[in-house]
């Protein structure tokens, strides 16, 4: 199976349900719908369709780590950010950071890999996912992300991605 919404229906919750519940909380989205982006030079080739002109945008990639104790981490950045995991660790005050496999990742995010992103943390907050944000998305105007699945991509306001945060009880770390 691969991380599109073809196969959402085999998620903790679905692309979808996910939508629906942004609308019930009255959260204002852009959904858009493209080919599969599984890494960020294949987003960097649709984000043209997606992007504002002019709009102060944040467009994320998004980490799925581990530590030595086996402590869960989603780390969400500006996409052209460079990632030295043994920095990050020191800037984090965690040691032994490496990738999470597929199986802790649909587990303890609810996604497969290619659609990691901060809105996964719906199914992460309820199992002490810690999770931590680029400080430039406190800037930016509008932010991108794929909603659980790598065929969509939602535009929500700083303050309706802040929004989503506190109704799922969580405070970004800002980095």
């Amino acid at each position: 199976m691969d991380a599109s919404s073809a196969f959402q229906d085999s998620l903790p919750m679905s692309s979808d349900a996910l939508l629906a519940q942004l609308d019930d909380w009255g959260l204002s989205y852009v959904l858009h719908e493209h080919v599969p982006l599984r890494t960020v030079e294949e987003s960097k080739s649709v984000e043209h369709a997606l992007v504002v002109p002019g709009e102060k945008a944040l467009r994320l990639k998004n980490l799925y780590l581990r530590d030595r104790k086996k402590r869960n981490y989603l780390v969400s950045l500006q996409q052209d950010r460079e990632i030295d995991l043994k920095e990050l660790g020191a800037e984090l005050g965690i040691g032994g950071l490496s990738f999470g496999s597929a199986d802790r990742l649909i587990e303890f995010l609810g996604v497969r890999p290619g659609a990691v992103t901060p809105l996964a943390m719906i199914n992460g907050a309820p199992k002490d996912v810690r999770f931590f944000m680029d400080a430039a998305a406190q800037e930016a105007d509008t932010i991108y992300m794929h909603p659980l699945v790598n065929d969509r991509t939602v535009a929500l306001s700083r303050a309706d991605l802040m929004t989503f945060f506190a109704k799922i009880g969580i405070t970004p770390e800002f980095i």
